[in-house]
């Protein structure tokens, strides 16, 4: 068995967390002691900030040298428990839905990703290989529990009760899209299930989450912040100065990387050099687990626990999801240019959430079975459809709303901006195609 220890300094007590490594994974125990502050080394030096120990060999820390993060895991290949302690033991009916939005986000990002192809939408971005992510995490968190997500997150929205409907307005840019339009497709965001509104740029919700959790933590106690991001983003220099915010703010938020292999054709050994994303939690004096992200349930008893810890010590959590990106990054790249079939094949037959979620509900709980996910594929597909079929005929928001929603009061200048172009189109119509927009 193996201890590492993550710090946390606090007057007028040092409170020294144990992680031991045992063979059934993590277990923690919090050591308190009294303290007035660094002490002296022998010959009288302070070092402020940290607990040292003075040694007299030059010796360096040599990366390659040291023990890798171990993956936590529930369940194996073949959906069978490893170790019964670890079982969640969650109803039925909270794995079934589990399930059901699994295979509903597959489904429709098949028809939408089709969709693209075919020109009846702009973008798209698939969430092929990452469901257990998305829907383990979820199924973890309360409601009242504030999302920053990144842009491959949608089975996280779905689990909330975001709609098909809402889901294909979005992607559309019709009348019914709160955003008017003005995001690019699977750019979601809703208030009503605190999914903060996705932007493009990577990393720029990670600072913002550390900064929400931290005013949550003061105005609203009992609520958590969860922010998701990928491997890729974690580069950015976003990722660190939110990392530390939140670590010396102890502000309650679960950062939850899906390290997926790549970052668009950018493979992970060609992204960093160290052990992944989880060896940086420490570094900032963050508890962090790494986690099998195609395991439905370890995510979820991750998240769990994540959630449990940051709220009850108010501190950050680092989670690191171990996953694979089946699809292309999005509907503007071709993956088969950087990777193999034979890597494809792998993850989407050996490795593949959602049949190893199946393969436990069925096998091992027995309340699911080869006929219902049958019966549950076709009514899927219909549900996508028809919901795609109605998005597709709404109208798109008229052309004048493009200089609302920045003010809350329209200024002179951009009233004058819009009179101008209503009068410029109006003139020249037989340029502008607006039959399938609203009125100017």
């Amino acid at each position: 068995m193996s201890m590492r220890h993550f710090i946390k300094f606090g007057k007028p007590y040092l409170h020294t967390r144990s992680l031991l490594r045992g063979k059934y994974g993590l277990q923690t125990c919090t050591h308190v002691a009294k303290s007035t502050g660094v002490q002296p080394t022998s010959d009288g030096n302070n070092f402020i900030g940290i607990p040292h120990n003075c040694v007299t060999k030059l010796e360096f820390l040599e990366p390659k040298m040291e023990n890798t993060i171990p993956v936590y895991q529930v369940l194996d290949s073949d959906g069978k428990i490893i170790d019964e302690t670890q079982d969640p033991k969650l109803s039925d009916e909270i794995l079934l839905k589990m399930y059901k939005d699994m295979k509903m986000l597959n489904i429709m990002d098949g028809i939408m990703y089709s969709a693209q192809r075919q020109g009846r939408i702009s973008f798209y971005m698939t969430n092929y290989g990452e469901e257990a992510t998305h829907i383990g995490s979820a199924a973890a968190l309360e409601m009242r529990d504030l999302v920053f997500a990144q842009y491959r997150e949608a089975g996280v929205l779905m689990w909330r009760g975001f709609r098909l409907d809402q889901f294909m307005d979005q992607c559309y840019a019709n009348i019914n899209d709160p955003a008017s339009g003005k995001q690019m497709p699977v750019h979601y965001g809703s208030k009503d299930l605190n999914f903060v509104t996705i932007s493009s740029p990577l990393a720029t919700q990670m600072p913002q989450a550390a900064g929400a959790a931290y005013a949550l933590k003061r105005t609203n106690p009992g609520t958590c912040v969860i922010c998701y991001f990928g491997e890729g983003a974690a580069s950015e220099g976003d990722a660190h100065a939110a990392f530390n915010f939140a670590a010396t703010l102890d502000a309650p938020c679960i950062f939850f990387c899906r390290n997926n292999g790549y970052a668009i054709s950018t493979p992970a050994h060609e992204q960093y050099r160290g052990d992944g994303i989880a060896s940086r939690g420490s570094g900032y004096g963050m508890l962090t687990i790494r986690v099998d992200g195609n395991d439905t349930l370890a995510v979820y008893n991750a998240t769990r626990k994540a959630r449990q810890i940051a709220l009850e010590e108010s501190r950050p959590v680092l989670i690191e999801a171990m996953t694979y990106r089946v699809g292309d990054h999005s509907t503007s790249d071709d993956s088969s240019t950087y990777r193999t079939t034979g890597e494809l094949e792998y993850w989407t037959k050996t490795n593949n959430p959602v049949t190893r979620f199946e393969r436990y509900i069925t096998n091992q709980r027995n309340c699911w079975s080869a006929e219902e996910d049958e019966k549950l594929s076709k009514d899927c597909s219909k549900q996508v459809i028809e919901a795609f079929t109605a998005a597709e005929k709404r109208l798109k928001p008229s052309p004048s709303l493009v200089f609302t929603d920045v003010y809350d009061e329209l200024p002179v200048n951009l009233k004058e901006q819009q009179k101008q172009m209503r009068e410029h189109v109006s003139a020249h119509s037989q340029h502008y195609p607006l039959k399938r927009h609203e009125p100017l």
